[in-house]
């Protein structure tokens, strides 16, 4: 036997015995998680809804998890950035990232995205729901989504409608009603929903839908008026309010949903683990008390609902922006 040949065989059991021992101790590391702090991106900055949400559930993971779980805001480009961090993060679960809607409006609205939100991106389970509220000028006189209706059929074209920017869930929310509706309505974005109510207030803009948290201030005193919520079923903080669907048109749901979502390939126990972690935060009262105060209710699913429930939001608004013929030029 020649001297090289000799020399190839040690080196190559010890190929063999490494390669044995990281199949051995990747899964062990995967049953240790979580060992290190967590990051929960927030992809927007501080003071939002999402930052809200962010920092309470980011607080009752840690607890559930007995590990630090860290809120970091990475704001940008409408929530990009931060989306971008966690699709390019190791697929071990120590970066998660916490969306809205714009995470399955972004890539039918955008030319392109450093990232494929179902290649690269997998949903560890819903968070919340909040349906929007549809608040009118006082001047016009009108107390019912059915008077508004009639208006604006009545009225094409001088329905101004304003919104927190091209492609927000209160701009797509009015898309998808004017499509519904036949009504000729005008967008009007502002940057963020609450510089509009100013304008909502003195008639220069006539309706939106917004947040709930971004109208409560301006519902409670009538100085903008609430005729009905976009969910499908009656919102907690508008329990007098009927839905859109219930006003005549039915199946209309607009749901401004938050989801966490990690790195595609994590281990499966790594995901089971960060889902079941999530349940069981969702189901601490005092989150719930929490969420409720800003319209939130918390929504638990398994991984394969979650992932069910992105797919079909993407489709959903996917036929809206194309319908509506909606661009950001």
């Amino acid at each position: 036997m020649h001297r090289s040949e000799k020399s190839k065989k040690p080196a190559a059991r010890l190929l063999l015995w490494a390669a044995l021992l990281l199949s051995l101790v990747a899964p062990a590391r995967a049953e240790d998680f979580p060992s290190r702090p967590i990051h929960l991106v927030i992809p927007y900055g501080p003071g939002g809804i999402v930052d809200f949400a962010g920092r309470e559930l980011a607080q009752k993971l840690g607890e559930v998890l007995n590990q630090t779980v860290v809120p970091d805001n990475k704001p940008g480009a409408g929530g990009i950035v931060g989306v971008d961090f966690v699709a390019h993060s190791d697929p071990d679960g120590y970066n998660v990232v916490l969306m809205d809607p714009g995470i399955v409006i972004n890539p039918t609205l955008q030319k392109s995205l450093p990232y494929d939100i179902f290649t690269d991106l997998v949903t560890i389970s819903r968070v919340s729901s909040s349906p929007e509220v549809l608040v009118v000028a006082p001047q016009l006189g009108i107390k019912t989504y059915a008077e508004l209706l009639a208006y604006g059929k009545a009225n094409p074209g001088k329905l101004n409608y304003a919104s927190a920017g091209v492609g927000t869930a209160p701009h797509l929310a009015a898309a998808l009603w004017e499509l519904r509706t036949g009504i000729q309505a005008v967008h009007v974005p502002y940057k963020g929903i609450g510089a509009s109510f100013p304008d909502i207030m003195a008639n220069k803009v006539q309706m939106a839908f917004s947040s709930i948290p971004g109208a409560l201030p301006f519902t409670g005193d009538n100085r903008v008026i609430p005729l009905a919520t976009t969910g499908s079923a009656r919102s907690a903080v508008y329990p007098n309010l009927p839905t859109v669907a219930e006003s005549g048109l039915p199946g209309y749901d607009v749901d401004v949903w938050l989801t966490l979502y990690g790195r595609a390939g994590m281990p499966p126990n790594v995901l089971a683990k960060l889902n079941g972690a999530v349940g069981k935060a969702l189901q601490d009262p005092d989150l719930g008390a929490a969420f409720a105060k800003f319209g939130l209710t918390p929504v638990p699913t398994s991984v394969q609902d979650g992932a069910a429930f992105t797919k079909s939001e993407y489709e959903k608004w996917k036929k809206v922006i194309t319908d509506g013929h909606i661009t950001l030029e």
